[in-house]
């Protein structure tokens, strides 16, 4: 239901209220002013129908028919109005004043609130106004008119009585005076956060190259307690001869189990040594002469018992044995690994890229 059924069907009711006051001009008017909002409202029809005189009441009942042809009341409504129009034609004067009826309507479903007085508003408001004004002082009182003075004012003399400085009289409030109000100003305390520092947390990001699948032989034990790193090392034990099948000027690799040092040659020139940690007794490290064969720059481990993950620098030199860096202990110079070499982080980063695939690993007690 729209907004003009509702307050077509308040209309009609408004109507139907002055008929039962008698008062037939302002019932035509509410009723006229439903059928404009809906015309297709069978009630207003039926109600112009039993105002109207004879003629007219015929076509608001066709009207009703129209919306409603299956209407008893618009039915009934011109046979009754079928009657009033023989009575007329039988009448010496050809008219005759109708009879009012009130055709029953349905209940309203819906009340629409009537507008609110607004001239009322604006009455209250203008006093308001001119009250705050006469209080503060900013609205002089001889600027009210005479009627205003004697309306406003002398009702309004105990309330200003009761303000330790308002006035006393009619010419005290002529005269006000205005005592201006301290302002306070807050300020704000300043509040300080502490903001946490971020922590760098590393990450090691592996390699698109694949690993090999690890032997038991190739993964060591790690330690409980890690210690920091120390030093590169240098030589602790003889310096191995060169190798029959090394060239001269050919970079090869050096692998002392016995006193646990490793060291970087350029034919018979030590380059670098490194303390280093290879296999136990368990899990010795093999012996010979072996080759690179591939090189990660990060690889997984995984066997019997451990999984370290990223194992940085690892270069293969014979099946699951290979060279790599270490983070999970720092106990260099002994004996650590299931047969890998060990070595720290930053050495097995010197050592990856000074050496190359192919290059000879020879590993001795």
């Amino acid at each position: 239901m729209n907004e003009n059924s509702l307050r077509a069907k308040q209309a009609l009711l408004q109507a139907k209220t002055a008929l039962q006051n008698k008062d037939h001009l302002a019932a035509r008017r509410w009723a006229y002013l439903a059928a404009n909002l809906s015309p297709d409202l069978e009630d207003v029809w039926l109600f112009l129908a039993a105002l109207a005189d004879p003629h007219a009441s015929h076509a608001y009942l066709k009207r009703a028919l129209e919306i409603n042809p299956s209407s008893q009341r618009a039915r009934k409504g011109m046979h009754w109005n079928a009657r009033r129009l023989r009575a007329l034609r039988a009448s010496p004067t050809g008219s005759s004043r109708p009879s009012i009826i009130l055709i029953p309507a349905l209940p309203p479903q819906v009340v629409i609130p009537h507008r609110r007085p607004v001239l009322l508003w604006a009455i209250i408001l203008v006093f308001m106004i001119a009250f705050v004004g006469l209080w503060t002082g900013f609205l002089p009182v001889g600027s009210l008119p005479t009627s205003w003075q004697s309306a406003i004012i002398q009702p309004l003399m105990p309330v200003f009585a009761q303000n330790h400085s308002a006035p006393r009289s009619l010419a005290d409030l002529i005269k006000p005076s205005f005592t201006p109000t301290p302002t306070y100003t807050f300020t704000p305390t300043a509040t300080y956060t502490l903001t946490p520092t971020p922590t760098l947390t590393f990450t090691p990001t592996p390699t698109d190259t694949a690993t090999p699948v690890p032997t038991d032989t190739m993964t060591p034990q790690p330690t409980s307690t890690p210690q920091p790193p120390a030093p590169t090392a240098v030589a602790v034990g003889p310096i191995p001869a060169i190798p029959s099948n090394v060239q001269p000027g050919e970079r090869w690799i050096d692998v002392d189990l016995t006193h646990q040092t490793a060291y970087a040659f350029e034919g018979d020139q030590l380059i670098k040594s490194f303390l280093v940690s290879t296999g136990t007794y368990l899990h010795p490290t093999v012996t010979g002469q072996f080759h690179i064969y591939v090189k990660y720059r990060y690889a997984d481990m995984v066997g019997p018992g451990y999984n370290l993950p990223n194992v940085p620098y690892t270069m293969y030199f014979y099946q699951g044995y290979g060279l790599h860096g270490t983070y999970w202990h720092h106990n260099f110079g002994h004996p650590m690994s299931h047969g890998c070499v060990n070595l720290r982080t930053e050495d097995a980063a010197w050592l990856y890229n000074w050496a190359s695939v192919g290059t000879l690993v020879n590993i001795h007690y």
